[in-house]
C-alpha cells in the first residue's frame, strides 16, 4: 500500500514536469513574440510617421501596443502557472520525503523544545529528525502551535477527541484540499501566517478623534487647492493655491498618524492576503459538502464571507503601506488625503472583523493540526486507525488497557524497523524488559510512546491493531544532567521518577502509562537493586500501569512477589564473532548478557590485571 501511494505521486511529479516543459517551450516562445512585435511596431510606426502618415502611425502605434500588451498579459499568466506547477511539484516532493524519511528534504520548522514535560524530549516530539518535523505541514503559526498542543496535552476530553478524529479522517482523502492549502500560502509568500501579529493589528484601534470631520475638511481643501491651481495654471488666478495648500498641510502634519500607522500595514497586507487565500479554499470547498469541516465553517460565516472581508482588509493596509516610500507617500498625499480616508477604512474593517478574527483563526488552526495528521495518514496507507475503548457518551470502559499488534516505530524507514505486540489490561500491570545492549528496549519503549501520542492526538498509528483506554504518558528514557540547576545526572533521574510516581498517586484523572528506561542506571549496581525493588513494588500499587526496562536481570525475580509483573525481553545471536539482533520480545527473563562480547570484540581487556604485590 505504501508503495502504491509512492507511485501515485511519482506519477503526479511526472506529469508535472511535463507540463512545466510544455509551458517553458510556450513561455520561450511568448518572449521572442513579444521582442518580435515591439521591433515590428516600432519599425512601421517610425516608417509610418517618416513618410508624414501621422493618423497612419497613430493607429499603428495603438495597435501594436495593444497587440505587445495583450501577449504580455497572456505571458505572464503562463510564466504564474510555470511558477504554480514549481510550487505543486515541490510539495509533492517533500510528500515523497516524508515517505522515505529523507530528513534533509522535508522542510524543519523553528520549534522550542518545551521545557520540563513529562515525555516530549524523551519520545523526540520536537526538533531535527523528530514527529513534528515529519509531520507539519502547518502554514500559520497558530496552527503550528494547535498541532503541538495536541501532541503535548494528553489525553484530550473524548468528545473534543471525537470531532476532531472525524475531521482527521475526513481530510485524510481530500489530498487535493489538504495540498491546495500549502500551496495557496507558498504562493503569496514565504512565510508562515502570523495570525497572532494580525490580530493584534486589527484589534488595536487607532485613536484621531472628530476623523470624519477631518477628512472631510481636507477633501474640501484638496479640492480647492487643484481647482486654483489650474485656474493658476491657465492664468486665471494668481497664486491663491498656495493659501489652501499650507492650511492643507498644517492639517496633515497635525493629524499625520506617523510611525504607528506604518507598523500596522507595512508588510501585513501580504499575511491578510495569504490568510484569505487560506480561508477561500477552506470556503470553497466547504460550500460543495455536506461534511464535518463544511458544519463547522458554515458558522463562522456571516452575511460576508471571511475570505471577503479578510482581502478587503489586504487592499486597505496595501494602500496604507505606502508610508514606506516617503517620497511617493508625500507626493499622493499632497493631492488628496490619503492616509486619512484608508484610517477610516481601516477603522471601519476593524469594526467588521474583530469580534470574528479569533474565530477564524482558531477554526484555520483546528484544520491545518487535522490536516498535518491526515497528510500524515494518506501518505501511510498501511498505518491504522487506532480504537478508543470508551462508551457512546466518551467515558471509559472497563480497566486501563493497551492491547497493539505489529507496534512499530513510525520513525524507522519499514525495512529496519521490526513490529512487536503489547497487551496490558489491568491497572497495576507492568511489564520488565531486561535484555543486551543495543538489543532494542529503548526503541521499543519509545514506540509505544509515540504510537500512544499519535493515537490520543486523533491520527493514525503504526500498528496492526491498536486499542486503549486514555491515559496520562509519562517518561523517563532521555535524562540529562542540569550544569544550570545544578543537579547530576542521578539527582535529576530520580527527581524524574518522583514526578512518575506523584502521578501515579492521582486517581481522580485517567490512569498514568510510565515508560521507564534502564532504571536507577546513575547509581552502583547494589543501591540500583534495592532502590529499583521498591519503587517498582510502589509503582504497582498505584494508579498506572506501564513498561520498564532493566540490566539488573536480579529483577526478574519480583515477578514473584508483584502479581501483575511480567519479565519480557530482548536478545541476541553470537555467528561467526559477530552480534546481530532481531528485536523481536520474547517471554520470560533475558537469558545472556553481551556487555563482555562488546569490550572483547573491540579489543578491550575483560579479565582483570594481576596485581604485583609491591617488594
Amino acid at each position: 500500500m505504501a508503495r502504491s501511494r509512492v507511485t501515485q505521486i511519482e506519477a503526479i511529479i511526472r506529469r508535472a514536469d511535463r507540463l512545466i516543459a510544455q509551458g517553458t517551450k510556450t513561455s520561450a516562445l511568448f518572449t521572442r513574440s513579444r521582442l518580435a512585435i515591439f521591433l515590428i511596431g516600432l519599425i512601421c510606426t517610425v516608417t509610418l510617421y517618416k513618410l508624414n502618415w501621422y493618423d497612419s502611425g497613430n493607429l499603428s502605434l495603438a495597435l501594436f501596443l495593444a497587440i505587445f500588451l495583450a501577449v504580455a498579459a497572456y505571458h505572464n499568466k503562463v510564466e504564474t502557472q510555470i511558477h504554480r506547477l514549481r510550487q505543486w511539484k515541490q510539495i509533492k516532493q517533500t510528500h515523497l520525503a516524508r515517505i522515505a524519511l529523507d530528513w534533509e528534504h522535508i522542510p524543519v520548522r523553528s520549534t522550542d523544545v518545551p521545557g520540563p514535560h513529562p515525555y516530549a524530549v524523551d519520545l523526540d516530539l520536537f526538533g531535527p529528525h523528530s514527529l513534528t518535523h515529519l509531520l507539519d505541514t502547518t502554514v500559520s503559526d497558530q496552527g503550528r502551535e494547535r498541532l503541538h498542543s495536541w501532541l503535548l496535552n494528553q489525553p484530550p476530553p473524548p468528545t473534543l477527541w471525537i470531532s476532531r478524529h472525524a475531521l482527521i479522517k475526513e481530510l485524510t482523502p481530500r489530498s487535493l484540499l489538504r495540498d491546495r492549502l500549502t500551496l495557496d500560502a507558498t504562493l503569496t509568500g514565504d512565510q508562515e501566517i502570523n495570525g497572532k501579529r494580525l490580530a493584534a493589528v486589527i484589534t488595536h484601534r487607532l485613536g484621531l478623534p472628530h476623523l470624519n470631520t477631518i477628512l472631510v475638511i481636507q477633501a474640501l481643501l484638496a479640492l480647492t487647492t487643484i481647482g486654483l491651481g489650474l485656474a493658476t495654471l491657465f492664468g486665471r488666478l494668481p497664486g491663491y493655491w498656495m493659501f489652501s495648500f499650507a492650511v492643507y498641510a498644517l492639517v496633515y502634519f497635525m493629524t499625520d498618524q506617523g510611525e504607528e500607522l506604518l507598523e500596522h500595514a507595512v508588510g501585513l497586507h501580504h499575511e491578510t492576503e495569504r490568510l484569505a487565500t487560506v480561508l477561500g479554499s477552506i470556503e470553497r470547498y466547504a460550500a460543495r459538502r455536506e461534511t464535518t469541516l463544511a458544519s463547522t465553517w458554515a458558522a463562522l460565516i456571516g452575511t460576508v464571507s471571511p475570505t471577503q472581508q479578510l482581502q478587503q482588509a489586504a487592499r486597505t493596509l496595501h494602500a496604507i503601506s505606502i508610508k514606506a516610500h516617503p517620497l511617493v507617500h508625500l507626493a499622493i498625499n499632497a493631492i488628496g488625503p490619503w492616509d486619512l480616508w484608508f484610517l477610516r477604512r481601516l477603522i471601519h474593517i476593524q469594526d467588521q472583523i474583530q469580534q470574528a478574527l479569533p474565530q477564524w483563526l482558531d477554526a484555520l488552526a483546528e484544520v491545518e493540526a487535522a490536516s498535518a495528521l491526515a497528510t500524515f495518514a494518506y501518505l501511510h496507507p498501511d498505518y491504522i486507525w487506532p480504537t478508543p475503548l470508551t462508551a457512546a457518551d466518551g467515558r471509559q470502559e472497563g480497566p486501563p488497557t493497551l492491547r497493539a499488534s505489529r507496534l512499530a516505530h513510525p520513525l524507522l524507514l519499514p525495512r529496519t524497523r521490526v513490529a512487536n505486540d503489547v497487551q496490558m489490561t489491568e491497572l497495576g500491570s507492568i511489564y520488565l524488559i531486561t535484555g543486551s545492549n543495543m538489543s532494542g528496549k529503548s526503541t521499543f519503549l519509545r514506540t509505544i510512546g509515540i504510537n500512544l501520542c499519535l493515537a490520543q492526538a486523533g491520527g493514525p498509528v503504526c500498528a496492526g491493531a491498536f486499542e486503549w483506554t486514555w491515559s496520562r504518558l509519562a517518561c523517563c528514557i532521555r535524562v540529562d544532567d542540569s550544569l544550570d540547576a545544578g543537579l547530576s545526572f542521578f539527582y535529576a533521574e530520580v527527581k524524574r521518577l518522583k514526578t512518575i510516581l506523584d502521578a501515579t498517586e492521582e486517581r481522580a484523572v485517567p490512569p498514568v502509562l510510565f515508560l521507564i528506561d534502564e532504571i536507577f542506571k546513575g547509581t552502583n549496581n547494589r543501591e540500583r537493586l534495592i532502590g529499583s525493588q521498591a519503587y517498582i513494588t510502589a509503582l504497582s500499587k498505584g494508579h498506572g500501569f506501564g513498561l520498564v526496562s532493566t540490566h539488573d536481570l536480579e529483577l526478574a525475580d519480583l515477578e514473584q512477589v508483584i502479581p501483575r509483573l511480567r519479565n519480557a525481553h530482548f536478545q541476541e545471536t553470537v555467528s561467526a564473532g559477530t552480534l546481530t539482533f532481531d528485536y523481536q520480545l520474547r517471554p520470560g527473563p533475558c537469558p545472556t548478557t553481551n556487555a563482555l562480547r562488546i569490550m572483547e570484540m573491540e579489543g578491550l581487556p575483560i579479565s582483570p590485571a594481576p596485581h604485583n604485590r609491591a617488594q
